[in-house]
């Protein structure tokens, strides 16, 4: 049994609201154990006997489309996998204490050269990038509601799909993890 953690876009944001206890019976009726929703924006903890990560994501996007009704894409990482994400440092700790924001990006594969090439071209005075592995970090010196990058603004761009989270949830998501690894 592996412990994982997804991370779900369309979460309570733009019109779609859904309850917790919505989200969790859709998991458990995939057949997942242990299953607890962390924050209401669409990351879920859960056990399952199968590990192939593509998989379980389609069958979680296929289910949760046909529960709410439209497009949830998922993202899933292990425990190891979020609790590396967590400590991984893409920029300076003194840039990130001052930051207005610091988020991670969840995204299916690791960008190829021309999306990071695309992604880096929406560097601006406030906003800054760097990608690792499937994690896209965003820097934003400001507020957010000061930038004019988001979601949307990343998948126009670069032509993938992506969910942002607050890297403190992450943090606090890696801490139950680390626990449960």
């Amino acid at each position: 049994m592996a412990r994982l953690f997804a991370f779900l876009r369309a979460i309570n944001v733009g019109g779609h609201t859904v309850t917790m206890p919505t989200l969790r019976a859709a998991f458990e009726g995939l057949g997942f154990d242990e299953v607890e929703t962390f924050i209401a924006s669409g990351n879920v903890i859960f056990t399952a006997k199968a590990t192939r990560l593509p998989a379980l994501e389609r069958a979680i996007e296929d289910r949760l489309e046909k529960t709410l009704g439209y497009e949830v894409k998922t993202f899933i990482r292990t425990a190891d996998e979020l609790v590396a994400i967590a400590r991984y440092k893409p920029f300076a700790e003194a840039k990130i204490r001052a930051a207005g924001a610091f988020c991670v990006g969840f995204i299916a594969q690791p960008l190829e050269a021309a999306g990071k090439r695309s992604l880096l071209g929406l560097k601006t005075a406030i906003d800054d990038f760097h990608t690792h592995d499937r994690e896209v970090y965003w820097l934003c010196k400001t507020r957010q509601a000061e930038s004019k990058f988001s979601n949307n603004v990343f998948e126009k761009t670069v032509g993938v799909r992506i969910t942002f989270r607050g890297a403190n949830t992450v943090a606090k998501l890696a801490a139950k993890a680390g626990a449960q690894s």
